[in-house]
């Protein structure tokens, strides 16, 4: 090839690069100024429709046409993820027979962002017929959605970023935010724990990572726990049962003082191991953990201080009784790392 040639191709790469780019920050440009202008627009229908939500008996169930259908499903599962009860309805099924999923105590979450789908009359009238509050989102204040709605939220007016101004871009990113801002604000007045969060996600990551100890720890007769007068003959038979490869030795008031491992007894062997008590041959001040404190911490402190087991004792209890042990097999099975 010339030189004049790739020159040529160098510069048409160039200048297609510099298309692309620009395409891109006028996407996000256009975005940016929706969200701020969503953000200054907010007001008591907000708050109206979270009080409204959290009133409410039954699910929300979340509607919409389109693009806005595709956003509505997105923060249904969101809803239903984070702690509210919620479910999409697609509106034209609804119209065939899916109206039967709406029942007083529901709350209707309508998008649309012109107000006048054709698809979401049938919905409209049976919520209304049925005194099932709605909730509408829409940029039209003056559309049928927003004149039938008993909640508000009006979207602002804001520019497609596509180059003819038609396919939806930054009308459903804002919806999306409004959505999620709606999700966030409820599990915020719900007090929605990691704890919760954990239940609705035990299959994934975010569920692995929420695991704590007293979820994985073992407890009541599985302790391996004997008294600091016990003979290590005692001790022993013990260890075996158990399966630990460690005793914990508790003192009359059932404290955790120390515990006895296979190191241990590698130390102290003697003719004379199995007539000493476990005073004699324990470690003093085990490492311990607790039971609200997560898995993964816990592993993490196994690995740290090269052991393989922890005693589980309840900060809130000053005699320090062990509540349980953990192994760090159970913290592999349930998948942490």
């Amino acid at each position: 090839m010339r030189s004049s040639d790739t020159s040529a191709a160098l510069l048409h790469a160039a200048l297609e690069s510099g298309t692309d780019l620009a395409a891109a920050r006028r996407v996000f440009d256009y975005a940016e100024e929706a969200i701020r202008a969503l953000a200054d627009g907010l007001d008591g229908e907000f708050s109206r429709a979270v009080d409204t939500i959290l009133g409410a008996n039954g699910r929300v169930i979340v509607s919409g046409m389109g693009k806005s259908g595709l956003i509505a499903r997105k923060i249904a599962s969101t809803l239903a993820s984070t702690g509210t009860p919620a479910h999409f309805v697609h509106p034209a099924e609804a119209s065939h027979g899916d109206l039967g999923a709406l029942v007083p105590g529901d709350v209707v979450l309508m998008l649309s962002w012109r107000g006048e789908t054709a698809e979401l009359s049938d919905l409209i009238t049976y919520a209304k017929r049925f005194h099932i509050p709605l909730i509408a989102m829409a940029a039209n204040a003056d559309s049928s959605l927003m004149q039938a709605a008993d909640v508000k939220l009006l979207l602002p007016q804001s520019r497609e970023a596509c180059p003819m101004g038609l396919a939806p871009t930054t009308s459903t990113t804002v919806m999306l935010v409004l959505g999620d801002a709606l999700a966030v604000a409820l599990m915020e007045r719900r007090g929605f724990s990691a704890d919760q969060y954990r239940e609705l996600h035990p299959g994934g990551s975010l569920g692995k990572a929420l695991i704590r100890v007293s979820d994985l720890m073992h407890a009541g007769n599985e302790l391996p726990l004997a008294a600091q007068s016990d003979l290590m003959q005692q001790v022993l038979i013990i260890m075996a049962q158990r399966r630990f490869g460690c005793v914990g030795i508790i003192d009359q008031a059932g404290s955790l003082i120390g515990i006895i491992t296979d190191g241990d007894l590698s130390r102290h062997m003697s003719r004379d191991l199995l007539d000493k008590t476990a005073e004699e041959v324990m470690t003093r001040h085990p490492k311990i953990a607790t039971p609200n404190q997560l898995g993964v911490e816990a592993l993490a402190y196994m690995n740290d201080n090269k052991i393989t087991r922890l005693f589980v004792i309840d900060p809130a209890d000053e005699a320090r009784r062990p509540v349980g042990i953990l192994h760090i097999h159970d913290c592999l099975r349930a998948g942490l790392q």
